[in-house]
C-alpha cells in the first residue's frame, strides 16, 4: 500500500481543513472569520466524504458503454456519498447565507463585528 494514493492524499487533505476550519471557529473573534472558518469545516467534511466513498477502479454510477447491466454492481461506485454531499453543498451555502445575514444584522444594530463587544446575553 502506498502512502502517496489519491484516497490518503484526499482524506489527508479534508482532516487538515477540518483542524484548520475548527481552529478558526475557536480562535477567531471576528464574525466574519468565524463564519469563513464553518465554511471551510463544511467544505472539509464534504472531501471526506467523497474520499471514503470512493473505489479504486470503478467508473461512476451511469450505466453506459463501458458497463455491463447485469455485473453493474461490482463495477460502479456507491452513489449515495456523492448525492449527500451535493445534498450537504446546498444546505451548507443556505446556512452560510443565513450566517451572513445575521452578521449584518449584527453589524447595523451594534456597528462591531468583534465577538467581545456583543454583551446582551451576558450575566
Amino acid at each position: 500500500m502506498k502512502i502517496f494514493e489519491l484516497e490518503n492524499i484526499s482524506m489527508a487533505a479534508g482532516f487538515l481543513l477540518l483542524m484548520v476550519g475548527i481552529w478558526g471557529i475557536i480562535s477567531q473573534r471576528n464574525i466574519i472569520k468565524m463564519i469563513i472558518s464553518f465554511s471551510i469545516v463544511d467544505t472539509s467534511i464534504h472531501l471526506l466524504l467523497v474520499s471514503i466513498g470512493y473505489i479504486r477502479n470503478r467508473t461512476a454510477p451511469i450505466i453506459g458503454e463501458g458497463v455491463t447491466k447485469t455485473d453493474a454492481a461490482t463495477q460502479i461506485t456507491d452513489p449515495v456519498p456523492q448525492a449527500l454531499v451535493l445534498t450537504a453543498i446546498v444546505i451548507g451555502v443556505g446556512i452560510t447565507a443565513l450566517l451572513l445575514t445575521y452578521s449584518l444584522k449584527l453589524y447595523r444594530h451594534n456597528r462591531s463585528l468583534e465577538i467581545n463587544h456583543f454583551n446582551s446575553l451576558k450575566w
